[in-house]
């Protein structure tokens, strides 16, 4: 990647950042307003070290899904957090929640679920060679949500479920490259966060958390 592209994908990931955070927090909490809301260094090292890793073709897209969010009234990052309920609160998703968000087809959702088998993969492979940075992060299935604390897994299909169709298919894309390459997605953006955290690198990071 040359210097220009990169500054450009800089650009357009750290406007998509504060698009998200701007929708964030005019998330309605049922406890009242979460810390994490008024906590925009780490929401930005965390959603930047994303974004870096997707081509501005697919930034420009997920820019222009949150755009039209604004335009049509939604809050993609309120859906996101209802979606998760589908595990956590079942019932109450049912019945208050699913009826006023957007259907998902069944060609959608498998290949949504193809994602996030392979990213799930992808997470637990670098739980097991990064272990202390792991016991940092989110547990990784939905088997394991509870109330108080939701998966990888549940979080990362709450998500895909609010992009749009053409940001979907360049989403599972990216997928797709990143697996031909044999890398690893979840580590590349921790190695992001990490930088962006001040580390030199995982193996730094690491060694911190055992310090």
């Amino acid at each position: 990647m040359d210097t220009q592209e990169l500054a450009a994908r800089l650009d357009a990931a750290e406007a998509i950042v504060k698009h998200e955070f701007a929708q964030f927090d005019r998330v309605d909490n049922e406890g009242g307003r979460a810390a994490c809301q008024d906590n925009w260094p780490t929401f930005r090292a965390q959603r930047l070290s994303q974004f870096l890793t997707w081509p501005l073709d697919l930034l420009g897209s997920y820019a222009r899904d949150l755009d039209d969010a604004d335009a049509t009234g939604r809050n993609l990052l309120t859906e996101k957090y209802a979606r998760m309920m589908a595990s956590t609160e079942p019932e109450r998703f049912a019945r208050d929640l699913e009826p006023h968000l957007p259907a998902l087809t069944a060609e959608r959702a498998a290949l949504q679920e193809r994602v996030i088998a392979q990213q799930v993969q992808w997470a637990g492979d670098f739980h097991a060679r990064y272990p202390l940075l792991g016991a940092g992060m989110r547990t990784l299935r939905t088997s394991q949500d509870t109330l108080a604390d939701t998966s990888f897994e549940t979080y990362l299909r709450g998500e895909l479920s609010t992009y749009s169709e053409r940001t979907m298919a360049g989403y599972a894309r990216l997928i797709d490259h990143v697996a031909a390459r044999g890398e690893n997605l979840t580590e590349l953006t921790v190695t992001l966060t990490v930088r962006l955290s001040g580390f030199d690198g995982l193996a730094d990071a690491e060694a911190a958390q055992a310090g």
